[in-house]
């Protein structure tokens, strides 16, 4: 079965509710790229009227971590996945709807074959950049993800 956007949204208000309740959804996904929107309201701001920082780190998360979900489900085999370091800069005030896109697809499946291939834990970071309305950068995280192919217990 194909990994959509509207399934994921769906898996965001049942395993995610805080994401969900603060207006993260995912827009596109394919396998090289996926887009999050968030929209800046009430529930999701600081006390200086813009969208709170972690807010942005779960739209940005979900850009990057829906890919690795997808392409884990489409390998058919059994992976974990954890988020090991992440890094995060804030350029301009997050406001009004806000778009969170990666590209970075390509990675996950070379990591994926290779773990496996060999068993071994696999380490790759993925970029996400969070722009306004206008088109202007006001955030971009990025995520150092592990996936690692789980062992048969005996």
């Amino acid at each position: 079965m194909k990994m959509t956007p509207g399934k994921l949204n769906k898996f965001l208000m049942l395993k995610l509710p805080s994401a969900w309740l603060c207006g993260v959804r995912v827009k596109d996904l394919n396998q090289e790229g996926c887009t999050v929107r968030v929209r800046h309201k009430w529930i999701n701001q600081n006390p200086f009227n813009s969208m709170y920082f972690a807010v942005q780190a779960m739209a940005a998360e979900l850009s990057t971590g829906a890919m690795v979900i997808a392409q884990i489900k489409d390998s058919g085999q059994k992976i974990s996945m954890l988020v090991a370091q992440n890094k995060a800069s804030f350029t301009k005030k997050a406001t009004g709807k806000l778009e969170f896109t990666c590209n970075d697809g390509h990675l996950i499946s070379e990591a994926i074959q290779e773990t496996i291939k060999t068993g071994e834990g696999q380490i790759f970071w993925m970029k996400s950049v969070g722009l306004n309305e206008d088109g202007a950068a006001v955030s971009t995280f990025e995520f150092e993800w592990t996936v690692r192919i789980k062992q048969k217990k005996q």
